[in-house]
This record gives C-alpha cells, sequence and structure tokens, in this order.
C-alpha cells in the first residue's frame, strides 16, 4: 500500500484525523521512568499501544531520539509500530532540506533505516532537494508551507515580486506541491493549525494534497476550526497532537491518560467535522 493508501484506510478504519507525535522528554516521564533516557522505547511503546485504535497517524520526531543518542530506540519503536499498528501510517518529523547525494542519503535514512512511510522535508532549497525522496514509489514527503511558529512570518509571509501576482511564499510553495512538484502524487503540505486562515487558503491552493497540521493541544490551535479549514472530501488532514497526549499524567496511569485525551481531540475533530 502507498502512504495515501495507508492513510485513508486508518482514517476510516479508526474513524479519525488524529496524528499523535512522538516527541519524548526524559524530563516530563512519569515516575519511575523520568530523566531516563533508556526507557524512551518503552514510554513511546506503551503511548502507540493506548492509542494506535484512535489515530490516522504516529509522528515520531527524529530530533528528540537523536538528541540523546537514542537512534537504536527509534528503530525499535518504528518495529513496534509495524508490528502492533501496521495499519497505522508512520510520518517520520525530520524536516529535511539538503541537495543531491546528501538528500538521497537522508531518504534512505528514512525510508530504509527507519521504514518510515512518509517524511517532513523543507522546500527552501528547491525541488531537486525534494526529488530524491519520491524516487521511493509510494512514500509520502510533506513539505514545510505555512508553520505553527510566530517566526515563520519572517520568509513564508513574504511576497516573491519576480513570481506572477505576487504570491506570498507560502502560496508559492503550495501552488508548487499542488502542480509540478508532485509528479507522482506523492506530496503533502504542513500548514500549522494556529493559523486557520492560512490553512483555507492553503487548501484552496492545494484543493487534493494530504495536509499535516502541527499546534492542537499544547500550541493553541483550535480543533474545531482546523477541521473547517482544512478537511475536503478529496482533501484529507492529519491534525497532530503531541504534549497534550503524551504528558496528560505524569503518574503510572500515563498510558491510560494519553489515550483518554487522544479520544476527547478525536471526538473534538469528528464533532467539527460534522
Amino acid at each position: 500500500m502507498t502512504f495515501l493508501d495507508m492513510l485513508r484506510d486508518a482514517a476510516t478504519r479508526n474513524q479519525s484525523m488524529l496524528c499523535v507525535g512522538l516527541d519524548p522528554e526524559p524530563t516530563r516521564f512519569p515516575a519511575g521512568m523520568q530523566g531516563d533516557v533508556r526507557r524512551i522505547y518503552d514510554f513511546c511503546a506503551a503511548i502507540v499501544d493506548a492509542t494506535a485504535d484512535l489515530v490516522c497517524a504516529f509522528k515520531p520526531q527524529i530530533a528528540y531520539f537523536a538528541a540523546h543518542r537514542a537512534e537504536d530506540q527509534l528503530e525499535r519503536l518504528m518495529q513496534h509500530m509495524r508490528c502492533n499498528a501496521p495499519h497505522v501510517p508512520v510520518i517520520l518529523d525530520a524536516k529535511r532540506g539538503d541537495i543531491g547525494s546528501t538528500a538521497e542519503q537522508y531518504a534512505k535514512e528514512a525510508f530504509e533505516r527507519y521504514g518510515a512511510d512518509a517524511v517532513t522535508l523543507s522546500p527552501f532549497m528547491g525541488f531537486d532537494s525534494i526529488e530524491p525522496y519520491l524516487a521511493y514509489h509510494g512514500k509520502g514527503a510533506f513539505l514545510l508551507c505555512r508553520t505553527s511558529n510566530p517566526g515563520g512570518d519572517d520568509l513564508q509571509a513574504q511576497r516573491l515580486a519576480s513570481v506572477e501576482g505576487q504570491p506570498l511564499l507560502y502560496e508559492h510553495v503550495a501552488r508548487q506541491a499542488q502542480g509540478p512538484w508532485n509528479k507522482n502524487g506523492q506530496l503533502g503540505l504542513v500548514v500549522g493549525a494556529t493559523y486557520p486562515q492560512e490553512i483555507e487558503r492553503v487548501r484552496a491552493l492545494a484543493p487534493t494534497l494530504p495536509l499535516l497540521i502541527p499546534g492542537v493541544g499544547a500550541q493553541g490551535g483550535d480543533a474545531a476550526a482546523t477541521v473547517r479549514a482544512g478537511l475536503r472530501a478529496d482533501g484529507p488532514i492529519i491534525v497532530n497532537s503531541s504534549r497534550a497526549v503524551l504528558y496528560a499524567s505524569g503518574g503510572a496511569d500515563f498510558a491510560a491518560a494519553a489515550r483518554n485525551a487522544a479520544q476527547a481531540t478525536r471526538a473534538a475533530l469528528n464533532a467539527a467535522r460534522a
């Protein structure tokens, strides 16, 4: 199955637009694990097991593993998800952005070493920095478009005087991703939930692309506004929540609390669909 096939299947099977982001911070782990970087896998695997029937995707953020020399634990986690939640696609949040042979190596890391179904990328260096990922048939690539951080305005909200119509940079990225760059139907876009008007604008420019939308939960994005702005019959959305799910409890019941938080978020998203 391609990434898009897996996404549609998981969204239908689990009645979900929710993606749980796996951003393990050992200092926030529950008692008995707190501060122990050797327990990153254990913590994340427990979250996966508690939420696998509630999500349309999982999104491990590679920096939270690499910073603790825990890439081996990420490899184990990817295998765990393959064995215990094989119907749920995994988006490796890496935000890579380089050209030529270096991009080929990053693509190999994401899709061969870790076995991800999709990866996040920065399009700043242009199409030749994205193309090596598209050589992996059926894999997905989400381009940063209109991100949820305030500093995104520094570049993404600037006009391109040399492009017809003088679009904002994020509008140009959306058009390129919907059009000439999306040669094999593998591209999607990252748009922050804190900017619902921009989500709507991106959706108008890229009506069929899957949108990965972080920022619901701890970052303050509104679930209902996100769904109204981004969801279309032929344009899926993947709404990510990380900290609000992962750290719903600091006690031994952390996995059960994560499940409850995921259920509540899924319900809020589905209610907005109606």
